[in-house]
């Protein structure tokens, strides 16, 4: 047995789909699953993404974005994948060709997308085969309405726009959509929300005015879907609620959304004895047996993925009842109070975290308890990490 499996339940996955298809209000959804899913497994996800009516999906890295293609093959269907984080002098034609939409904040990389496609086109020097030029990029013009991270300010807005619309008319690219994104989605009532909504839609019509036409807008992401803001428009990328996590804990628990938790990290005890009272457990002995007790050992640390901020708080399950880490957290172990007169014994099931649905800790409980977001704790998770999968269209861990 593996010291430590995460398992994703890709019915929970469905299930989220399904219910951010009610949020987005006649909406497409956009599933992003960027960085490996969320730590869940890209290809599993986006198929179960898929499978439940998702018809876009969103990938950060063009490499990944590349791969998630070839690998989706024969599953994707008619579902667009859109890509946002690229080199200047990235495959673009590849990428083109493998059916991936690409994102678009500067003249730079409007230029780098251009001339890669120029590069490829047949028809510019055999005129006699106009027929076999190469398909133009699909883009969507980001704009910054305020996050202040990618997107075109309000000052190159125009120029972008002007210049897309360029290689549109000479057959390069295709302007698909225009999109942002938000800065304080998760704090409802913040004054720059409306900001960003109104930003948005002034350079939506500047565009428009220049000559644009889009066939997707997008702004919400998972918070503005769980905040009902007002701007579904074409289509919505929800991320962190798309794997059961409530992208606003503060406000309401992923339960109270209506989602449902869909990993699960489970371990073992690999060993359990006997501490007298006043032990010290684990480097700094910074937990001191309060009496004589049983002590469990898990294999699992931070090489894991695990947040050593966690020490001393972080929430297990153990033979149906929730105990906390007892010192720090180490490499690869922690160690238990398990209590005295514990049954445990080694080799029995640890979960750290999973839905919730039978009283285990959850990954807000393991966000909380290390001071973080739910997203660094699965994103943490490496790969080599075994990921088992259950659900429809599983056997024993595995895709059918």
């Amino acid at each position: 047995m593996s010291h430590i499996r995460a398992v994703i339940n890709l019915d929970a996955v469905r299930h989220n789909t399904a219910r951010l298809i009610e949020l987005a209000q006649g909406a497409g959804v956009m599933a992003v699953v960027k960085a490996n899913a969320y730590g869940h497994g890209i290809l599993p996800v986006a198929r179960a993404a898929i499978e439940a009516g998702a018809t876009w999906l969103g990938v950060a890295q063009l490499d990944e974005a590349v791969e998630l293609a070839a690998k989706l093959e024969p599953h994707r269907g008619n579902t667009r994948i859109l890509a946002w984080l690229y080199h200047p002098e990235a495959d673009f034609a590849g990428a083109v060709a493998a059916g991936v939409d690409l994102a678009v904040s500067s003249l730079t990389g409007l230029d780098g997308i251009g001339q890669a496609i120029e590069r490829t086109q047949p028809s510019r020097t055999n005129a006699a085969n106009p027929t076999s030029a190469t398909t133009p990029a699909r883009v969507h013009l980001k704009l910054d309405t305020g996050l202040g991270r990618a997107g075109a300010p309000g000052s190159q807005w125009p120029d972008l726009v002007k210049a897309a619309l360029r290689l549109q008319s000479e057959g390069l690219i295709v302007i698909e959509g225009v999109w942002s994104h938000f800065a304080y989605a998760d704090d409802p009532g913040n004054p720059t929300i409306a900001g960003q909504i109104t930003a948005f839609e002034a350079g939506i019509e500047l565009a428009r005015s220049l000559g644009a036409r889009f066939k997707v807008r997008h702004l919400a992401n998972s918070a503005a879907l769980a905040t009902a803001l007002p701007v579904t428009y074409d289509l919505v990328r929800p991320g962190l609620a798309l794997y059961g996590l409530s992208p606003i804990p503060q406000v309401a628990s992923a339960s109270e959304l209506g989602l449902v938790g869909a990993m699960a990290l489970e371990s073992y005890l690999s060993l359990v004895k006997p501490v007298p009272g006043g032990q010290g457990l684990s480097y700094g002995h910074s937990y001191i047996t309060p009496r004589d007790t049983i002590t469990g050992i898990v294999p699992v640390g931070y090489a894991d993925g695990l947040f050593r901020s966690a020490s001393n708080h972080g929430p297990v399950r153990v033979g149906g009842r929730n105990l906390a880490v007892a010192g720090r957290i180490c490499m690869d172990q922690f160690v238990l109070d398990l209590g005295l007169g514990a049954l445990d014994q080694a080799g029995d099931r640890v979960v750290l975290f999973g839905p919730g649905l039978d009283g285990e800790p959850t990954v807000q409980d393991w966000a909380d308890a290390a001071g973080t977001i739910a997203y660094e704790i699965t994103t943490r998770l490496p790969g080599q990490i075994e990921r088992y999968y259950v659900g429809r269209g599983t056997s024993g861990g595995r895709l059918l």
